[in-house]
């Protein structure tokens, strides 16, 4: 399982990995066919998102293992900061 991470960090400069990080809050809302997944990390004050066909349990409290990457969305006309998930694994 490691080997796959590697190789996903060495094919794209951009991922990053966080390892062994508590989850403070879970959010989930449907949009469409999708399940819009936020989770807010102990420590980080960004916002991960990541996409699901089906609903998942709460992960607040959980400790995962994320890889994602930086990137932006128009709110109202106003830029925000939040972080894509490629990855995300319970530990």
């Amino acid at each position: 399982m490691k080997s796959d991470v590697k190789k996903l960090l060495k094919k794209n400069q951009q991922l990053n990995q966080l390892d062994a990080v508590k989850v403070s809050s879970h959010v989930q809302r449907e949009k469409g066919d999708w399940f819009i997944n936020t989770i807010m990390l102990e420590g980080h004050s960004v916002s991960f998102k990541y996409k699901r066909k089906k609903q998942y349990r709460s992960l607040v409290g959980a400790s995962v293992n994320l890889t994602y990457y930086p990137d932006t969305e128009q709110v109202a006309g106003m830029e925000f900061e939040f972080m894509k998930v490629v990855r995300i694994r319970r530990t």
